[in-house]
């Protein structure tokens, strides 16, 4: 299999892939092989990555097909933020054994997932051993803990699910993964909380209870969060992405750590996510450049996985590659509290290589 494809700093190259290894990166035309006619001149990057979906298809409204929100986005790893908790991670893992999309979990502390959305209203749900037999079980899998804090998931218990998610993270050495929403709690007694490597998913939410005070500069607590090594994830979704506020991150400088959809069924095919190529490009709206938007989608994600292989194109290592465009094409692109904007560049996923074999994305842009 030949690649004719180029690197996002714009560099043709030619990737040749033999039994689904790199087996050579050389200068454009110089690569030997059978051509993939339908991707040539197209960007390359490594396999994107999403750090936050929901891949349970059992699960209503939260869930969708793995390999509908995976390779056919031109996504080759997910991990499913929290869907399941110690009640049915095993079948999310049975699940993923049957998907071309690579798949790691982030288990939820309450034992039942999002069989209902107010999953720590009731402690009696949250199981510690439960969790730790979880994550000894399927520790290859379970990369952190998910909490959903926020008023309508906790209801009356406050700060004491991500209290006790805090103990948890202590006793088996994951970080959180914490959902940030609206209050309360307050979000300046949720994030002191956090520690270094543990995420705050849903940074740019325009939400009363943000990350950003009237005027658009950054709480005290998310700048000392951001000095501790918090770190920070988009997390789309129907109802936490602001271009309002994503914009005021982006004049005080804030993040970029990792861009991710929170995609499921309903915002996968109702919007306001479409995709991740859809999310990616209003980042390059933004005025973020290609290279620093699709790093947050496969380097900066590689990275804190600890899987620097799934971040990088290397002789020897297995293929693993997104394929996309980037047209020069109006589109109107929509945030989760309804704000437009229009941006003149869309990327465009056309396909991945993965598992030794090049799969076609089936996606809206």
């Amino acid at each position: 299999m030949l690649c004719e494809v180029r690197r996002v700093s714009g560099e043709k190259i030619d990737i040749v892939i033999e039994n689904g290894i790199i087996a050579e990166i050389t200068d454009a035309g110089k690569g030997i092989g059978q051509p993939l006619a339908n991707v040539t001149g197209a960007y390359v990057s490594s396999g994107w990555i999403d750090m936050h979906v929901h891949a349970f298809p059992e699960f209503d409204p939260y869930g969708d097909e793995i390999d509908e929100i995976g390779v056919k986005q031109g996504v080759t790893t997910i991990v499913d933020a929290g869907s399941c908790g110690a009640d049915r991670i095993a079948d999310l893992i049975a699940d993923s054994k049957r998907a071309k999309t690579r798949v790691y979990a982030f288990l939820n502390i309450s034992r039942i997932g999002l069989l209902t959305i107010d999953e720590l209203s009731r402690l009696e749900w949250l199981d510690k051993e439960r969790v730790k037999q979880s994550i000894t079980a399927y520790e290859d899998f379970i990369v952190g803990l998910k909490a959903r804090i926020s008023r309508s998931v906790v209801g009356g218990n406050g700060l004491e699910p991500l209290r006790i998610a805090r103990e948890l993270s202590g006793d088996t050495g994951l970080p959180l993964m914490v959902h940030i929403g609206s209050g309360p709690p307050d979000i300046r007694e949720v994030i002191p909380l956090l520690q270094r490597k543990d995420i705050i998913t849903h940074y740019l939410n325009g939400k009363k209870n943000n990350l950003f005070d009237e005027k658009g500069y950054p709480l005290q607590v998310l700048t000392d969060a951001i000095a501790r090594g918090v770190h920070l994830d988009v997390g789309h979704g129907t109802a936490s992405f602001s271009f309002k506020v994503a914009e005021a991150a982006k004049r005080q400088g804030v993040g970029l750590n990792t861009i991710s959809t929170d995609i499921y069924r309903g915002n996968r095919l109702n919007g306001p996510v479409y995709s991740m190529a859809n999310v990616l490009t209003k980042f390059l709206s933004l005025g973020y450049t290609l290279e620093e938007t699709i790093d947050a989608v496969t380097l900066h994600a590689a990275d804190w996985l600890g899987k620097p292989e799934l971040g990088r194109i290397q002789v020897g290592d297995g293929a693993n590659l997104t394929l996309f465009t980037l047209d020069d094409e109006r589109v109107e692109l929509v945030d989760s509290e309804g704000e437009r904007r229009v941006a003149n560049r869309l990327i465009k996923a056309k396909g991945v290589v993965t598992g030794g074999e090049y799969i076609a994305c089936e996606v809206r842009p």
